[in-house]
């Protein structure tokens, strides 16, 4: 196992640099890119590098990578870091580019972080990835769709990399134990459950994996009184006490998780409403941001199906203001599951939209005179409200017949009740009002 880990990584390092793969057999996940007859690994075996951007979550492998692709196609590998790197920085990497390129050595400019860059930073590199002067990789966390322009996502192929499984972190782990040097002298006992355990700990990142590994390793070492440090479950739980799974709060596996949810409760899926909650607390978000959320769902899938899931959820969002974590987290999870439950419609949602759009693409027409109101003699004089009828004046407290709408509008109709739970009763009684407008010869 001496020659799969980098052994010239400079001394301090944490563990996850000083292991870090330097071949494309020895590198763990993305088997969708790099598996054997995969695309990415016939560009490499062709020695056909191109430009791309790698966009995963942290840990995943996208330096690692980088560097072995530069390694495997025999290219100098160049970094930035959008986090310290500016336009002076590009030109000056794209001119010692450039400079190889004349001695015939071709440049991978691996740029991390690269969502960080703003846009003239970004076009910097246009013309020299145009000119071929440096094979551009950039890495991202976040989406490129939204974070990179146009022009330089045109020149670079997207490739997704994914968090790794559970298997292929036991892989990462497994590896690290048995590269002793990596770990110090003492030899390490670690029992395969606790690997388990830090496997699932780790949560799809290797550089996590290996961090919690290293840290559990000093711990085990330091109060070790014989030739082997032990791993328990009690060196462990002190490892990784409060730490949480990954979440990425404002990044999009954040908006991916609460979307889970919302689309759990929307098809009526409880069991899966709740998985997506408890992700999403498991991994630090604030539980008042989800009770607001299950307002919005309360409103936006139930609606008048069932007006009691918006007053649950408003009840549970109160419930966690008072109470606070962890006790106002069970009132979340009831409305959750309620609204899950209940019956479903979006007429509301779909009707409160085509208003609005309506509104925005039509003229402004005046209030019927009937409908307007009259507080002085003069208003009076001019005729507001003077044919206006009193509802509860009216047989069953309805004026039929009578038009709310501007003149040119009469007869429009934005709600369109379903006929699920109490919808179906106020698509019924709706019917029954449009009869008697008939009967009086005009229609809303």
């Amino acid at each position: 196992m001496s020659d799969l880990f980098d052994k010239d990584a400079p001394p301090g390092q944490p563990l996850a640099a000083r292991l870090r793969p330097l071949t494309l057999q020895d590198y763990v996940g993305q088997t969708h890119l790099i598996g054997e007859g995969k695309p990415l690994r016939r560009a490499l075996e062709n020695d056909q590098l191109y430009s791309m951007i790698l966009w995963g979550p942290p840990g995943v492998g996208k330096t690692t990578l980088a560097r072995m692709m530069a390694a495997q196609t025999r290219a100098h590998f160049a970094t930035l870091s959008a986090v310290s790197a500016g336009v002076k920085d590009i030109r000056s990497a794209a001119e010692q580019a450039q400079q190889r390129r004349q001695s015939g050595i071709r440049t991978l400019l691996f740029v991390d972080e690269v969502h960080r860059f703003n846009k003239a930073q970004q076009d910097a590199f246009l013309p020299w990835v145009e000119e071929g002067v440096f094979i551009f990789v950039g890495a991202t966390t976040e989406n490129p769709s939204f974070e990179l322009n146009n022009a330089l996502l045109s020149r670079a192929r997207v490739h997704v990399l994914k968090p790794l499984t559970h298997d292929e972190l036991r892989q990462v782990i497994d590896r690290a134990l048995m590269e002793s040097a990596g770990l110090g002298d003492m030899a390490l006992d670690v029992p395969e459950t606790i690997r388990d355990m830090l496997a699932t700990a780790a949560d799809g990142d290797a550089r996590r994996a290996l961090n919690l590994l290293e840290i559990a390793a000093d711990m085990a070492s330091a109060t070790s009184e014989g030739e082997a440090a032990h791993i328990d479950e009690a060196v462990l739980e002190d490892v990784l006490g409060e730490s949480t799974r990954r979440l990425d709060r404002g990044g999009d596996l954040f908006y991916d998780q609460i979307s889970a949810l919302h689309k759990s409760v929307r098809g009526s899926a409880p069991d899966a409403a709740l998985y997506w909650f408890c992700r999403m607390l498991d991994g630090g978000a604030d539980p008042l941001y989800i009770a607001r959320r299950v307002v919005r769902m309360a409103s936006e899938e139930i609606g008048n199906a069932d007006p009691r899931a918006l007053t649950l959820a408003l009840e549970a969002w109160q419930v966690q203001e008072r109470l606070g974590t962890p006790e106002g987290e069970l009132a979340v999870a009831q409305a959750i599951v309620y609204i899950a439950c209940a019956p479903k419609s979006n007429a509301v949602y779909k009707a409160y939209n085509a208003a609005r759009q309506h509104v925005s693409s039509t003229g402004a027409h005046d209030v019927p005179v009937h409908l307007r109101n009259a507080p002085t003699a003069l208003m009076k004089s001019m005729g507001h409200g003077r044919e206006y009828r009193y509802a509860h004046d009216e047989p069953h407290a309805y004026a039929a017949g009578e038009v709310y709408f501007p003149e040119p509008l009469a007869g429009t109709r934005y709600y369109h009740p379903v006929d699920r739970g109490l919808e179906k009763r106020i698509a019924e009684k709706l019917d029954w009002l449009a009869s008697l407008d008939a009967e009086n010869g005009r229609s809303q």
